[in-house]
């Protein structure tokens, strides 16, 4: 199948086909003699994979490894198990930081119980006089 019926079945983008072949995830397919990319089933399979993972919020690093067991299915899972505890050790905290945003807003948020003038507004006000603080970058690397 050609690049644009790949990217139908796997309903996703040629560009996004071709970003994963780029970081090397999805293996270049054959070409036809017009120098058309040939994708076979294991492309879907692998695309699919890929995709799901990225559903995930796993990084390009995380699908890499675990595309090197599925390539070289020697051993046990156990290393699959220890990435995904990884990862959601990343998630929880996410969610932590989620949380704190969260709780900002609300603080924010109960600034103005209700409309007024914006000159009265306690969110424009608490925003004003918030010190500005440098966004910190997550400590997870979904970020």
């Amino acid at each position: 199948m050609k690049i644009g019926e790949l990217a139908k079945v796997a309903r996703c983008t040629t560009e996004t086909i071709r970003f994963y072949e780029k970081e090397g995830l999805l293996p270049a397919p054959r070409r036809s003699d017009g120098n058309y990319r040939q994708y076979q089933n294991a492309h879907v399979e692998r695309l699919r994979f890929i995709r799901n993972c990225r559903t995930l919020d796993m990084t390009h690093d995380e699908i890499r490894t675990l595309l090197a067991f599925v390539d070289h299915r020697q051993g046990d899972c156990a290393p699959v198990n220890a990435l995904l505890d990884e990862h959601i050790g990343h998630v929880d905290i996410r969610l932590a930081e989620l949380e704190r945003l969260r709780d900002q807003l609300k603080d924010l948020r109960r600034q103005c119980a209700s409309a007024q003038a914006i000159e009265d507004c306690g969110i424009i006000h608490g925003l004003a006089a918030m010190p500005a603080e440098e966004k910190q970058p997550s400590e997870s690397h979904l970020g």
